[in-house]
C-alpha cells in the first residue's frame, strides 16, 4: 500500500508569476525524479499571511497531494529541499490516513445524484 501525503508550501511574493511557476515546476519535478505520483494539485494564488514571515505579509500558496510507494523517507528529503530553497517561506507535509483520502476524493468528485420526489395525495 502506498503512503499518501499532502504538502502545502508558500512561495515568496517578490517573484513574478513566471518565477513562481518555475518554483512549483521544480518541486513537481522532484516528485517525478523520486518516483512519487502527484494525485492532485491546487494553485491557491497570492494570499495574505496570518503573520509576517521574513518581513513579508503575503505569499503564493500551492498544494500538492502525492503518493509514494518506495521505502526511502521521501518526506525528509523533500523538507531538506524546501529548506535549501530561498524562495520558500513555509511548508507543511501531512500524512493522509484512509479517512482523509476518502474525504478529499469525495470533496473533489461530489456525487451528483438526482433525487426524484413524488407527492401522492390520498384523500
Amino acid at each position: 500500500m502506498a503512503n499518501r501525503y499532502e504538502t502545502v508550501f508558500i512561495i515568496t511574493p517578490v517573484l513574478s508569476d513566471d518565477q513562481a511557476k518555475e518554483t512549483v515546476k521544480k518541486f513537481k519535478d522532484f516528485f517525478k525524479e523520486n518516483d512519487a505520483k502527484i494525485m492532485h494539485e491546487e494553485d491557491w494564488g497570492l494570499r495574505k499571511l496570518s503573520y509576517q514571515i521574513q518581513k513579508k505579509s503575503t505569499g503564493f500558496y500551492y498544494l500538492i497531494e502525492w503518493e509514494y510507494f518506495g521505502t526511502e523517507n521521501l518526506v525528509s528529503k523533500l523538507e531538506l529541499t524546501f529548506k535549501r530553497d530561498e524562495r520558500i517561506l513555509r511548508y507543511l507535509t501531512v500524512h493522509l490516513d484512509k479517512y482523509a483520502i476518502k474525504y478529499l476524493e469525495g470533496k473533489r468528485n461530489p456525487k451528483q445524484e438526482v433525487k426524484e420526489t413524488t407527492s401522492v395525495n390520498n384523500i
